[in-house]
């Protein structure tokens, strides 16, 4: 692993192979360390970045609140360390968020972008209040927070046919700080809606959803590409498409790859 300073904040991330660049950017409680059954496949023809975002994996905290403009920033500074002009992008959930906050930072970087259980729009009201209500329970009880939602983001069918792999979730989820779960809520919770870039961006884009998300509703968020180039990639399950058909979209990513 590797490391880099960004405003006085450790940076982690690792560096595998050579070809076009992909950056695989992790979702909310989760580390680089979710992209290692992806990295040696895609490694075979592309140079694949994945970085620990703010207050997450090995990087540090950088405050009590951590936008995904910050985020976006602290990826750039890795790929200016890299010397990295263009990329894939693939963002899972909130690594989506933090993908659209680069792709409307740092347009020219961007070569393609995929969102993986993700969405442009911002938090509803709801939404928003479910944020500081999680904020609350975390506080209150942070080892149950994560566990319970670990849990709530595989669809109901396969809670107990993955039950090994939601421990392993779980235990990675356990080693994030709780500055960096409430920074990363109250980062969230403020997002921009980034629904235009979809329409009016001109690279190539994937939005990959799980029908029976627990999370994103599935419907809402597909309409969001509605008279868009973007394509649709829709498995059966839950949030976690990259543990709950993992092969499968392994095969989708590698074609999106290659046909850019």
């Amino acid at each position: 692993m590797k490391q880099i300073l960004f405003k006085n904040t450790n940076i982690s991330y690792s560096d595998t192979g050579k070809g076009t660049a992909i950056v695989l950017l992790h979702g909310f409680l989760e580390n680089k360390g979710m992209w290692d059954f992806y990295i040696p496949e895609f490694a075979k023809k592309n140079r694949v970045i994945t970085i620990d975002l703010l207050g997450h994996g090995e990087t540090e905290c950088l405050s009590y609140l951590q936008t995904m403009e910050d985020n976006a920033d602290a990826v750039h500074t890795v790929l200016s360390e890299l010397r990295i002009r263009k990329a894939i992008f693939v963002g899972h959930s909130m690594g989506g968020y933090v993908a659209l906050a680069f792709a409307e930072l740092y347009p020219d970087t961007i070569k393609g972008l995929v969102l993986l259980n993700s969405t442009a729009r911002a938090d509803s009201e709801e939404r928003k209040i479910n944020r500081d209500r999680a904020i609350k329970a975390v506080k209150q009880s942070f080892i149950n927070f994560v566990s319970l939602s670990i849990a709530n983001l595989f669809s109901e069918s396969n809670r107990e046919r993955l039950s090994s792999e939601i421990e392993s979730v779980k235990k990675e989820a356990l080693k994030t700080p709780l500055q960096g779960i409430v920074a990363s809520l109250e980062g969230m919770k403020i997002r921009k809606d980034r629904e235009v870039l979809l329409h009016l961006t001109p690279y190539p884009k994937l939005l990959i959803l799980g029908e029976k998300d627990p999370v994103l509703n599935y419907e809402e968020t597909k309409e969001q590409i509605e008279n868009t180039t973007v394509k649709l990639v829709t498995f059966p399950d839950g949030h976690m498409t990259h543990i709950e058909n993992q092969e499968e979209l392994l095969k989708v990513l590698l074609a999106f790859f290659k046909s850019i």
